[in-house]
């Protein structure tokens, strides 16, 4: 362990920025390490084996940024694609487009209104709350009005969380969008798009940027890794990008999170649903959306991609608790979470050469711009200056 200037653990975005950027260009020698047998953490993607097309293996990941500094990076590795993602919802046997817009209003009311008679009617239906909002469902109703809450988002939500809207926290919903335009693009970043050749072959891309100075050990866990441990103890500079309560043994307990899990089809039909995601807003449906990933790349049309035309695949999503052994996706961030966390922070402040990064080792829900942009601070604010003393 000793060969190595640098530790970095976790390979999704986080870990490979900070790796990739001390590699290339502070030209130290780095041990890259993930538990998993991929690169690229829940962004990975692979291709399908049977039909040829790219599946997100962790739910639909989609670029999108407004900051210029994180698109210039991520365009040093790929080409993107000129993608723009829009998202439908299915409630009583209709589909309405998201997020809610003049046209996802006009047809649930059944009505022609201008943006300005729509924003009167709006502010009409959310005004009946003349409190502070006590839990979700009355917070939703002061954002957009209780039809529409409760069309689109009290039942989606009740999925989501597996918990009544009106026993959910008023702060898991800040703000809920409305667009008084006919505008149903689901981002309004500068920028948006998928990488040319899939998310594999950008972060393989970042790892050929680096002069050779990058060691990556997947199938490693940290924890089972006494030898990386010993490095770390013995003061080699470590970036830890797993769960900040597992790295100190849960001694303040565990870190609480939403997790997911996938039930993916082939299915022999060319398109299933017409369009890249589908949200069900009823409680009918057990599972909250269905991703058919065919419809990311409609440009491939070289051999190595092209889909079968005759078949799809589709992921149906189901949110779940989660439990040790699952994999985390959303923190629950509740007030006991956050005092929790700030315990695990002040343990992470003692340990000088460790550096804790990434949402599981900040208990947070980052983009995947928001990530790389957290990693390239960290990299200039942190590393740099380690390495210049």
């Amino acid at each position: 362990m000793n060969n190595y200037d640098l530790i970095v653990v976790g390979a999704g975005i986080f870990g490979l920025t900070i790796a990739e950027r001390a590699a290339a260009m502070l030209n130290k020698r780095v041990l890259l390490i993930d538990k998993r047998n991929h690169i690229g953490g829940n962004s990975y993607s692979e291709i399908d084996k049977v039909t040829g097309i790219e599946c997100h293996k962790y739910g639909a990941h989609i670029f999108h940024t407004s900051n210029d500094e994180v698109w210039k990076y991520v365009n040093m590795f790929s080409e993107f694609t000129n993608y723009q993602h829009r998202v439908f919802t299915t409630h009583n046997n209709e589909v309405f487009p998201l997020p809610i817009n003049l046209g996802t209003i006009n047809q649930f009311f059944r009505a022609c209104y201008s943006p300005s008679e729509a924003r009167r009617l709006i502010k009409s239906q959310s005004s009946i709350i003349d409190k502070k909002p006590q839990n979700l469902k009355e917070q939703g109703i002061n954002l957009i009005g209780k039809p529409l809450f409760e069309a689109f988002i009290m039942n989606y939500t009740a999925k989501q969380w597996q918990t009544p809207a009106e026993q959910l926290d008023a702060s898991i919903i800040t703000r809920l969008p409305v667009r008084y335009n006919y505008d149903n693009r689901y981002f309004s970043n500068k920028y948006e798009g998928l990488p040319k050749d899939g998310y594999f072959n950008l972060f393989d891309n970042m790892l050929k940027n680096t002069k050779s100075n990058i060691t990556v050990m997947l199938q490693t866990d940290y924890f089972q890794s006494p030898h990386i441990k010993n490095a770390t103890n013995s003061g080699t500079l470590t970036v830890f990008t797993g769960p900040i309560d597992q790295f100190f043994d849960y001694q303040f307990g565990s870190l609480n999170w939403r997790s997911v899990r996938f039930e993916k089809e082939i299915i022999n039909t060319s398109d299933y649903q017409g369009c890249p995601v589908m949200n069900y807003a009823d409680l009918e449906q057990p599972y909250t959306r269905i991703i058919e990933f065919k419809h990311f790349h409609p440009e491939r049309t070289s051999s190595c991609y092209s889909p079968s035309k005759h078949k799809t695949i589709i992921y149906k999503e189901y949110s779940q608790a989660w439990q040790h052994g699952d994999e985390p996706y959303y923190p629950v961030n509740t007030t006991e979470d956050k005092n929790t966390y700030q315990k695990y922070l002040q343990l992470a402040k003692q340990h000088k050469n460790i550096i804790f990064g990434g949402r599981l080792g900040e208990y947070a829900y980052y983009d995947m711009d928001t990530t790389f942009a957290s990693a390239l601070k960290t990299f200039d604010d942190k590393i740099v200056p380690y390495f210049k003393i």
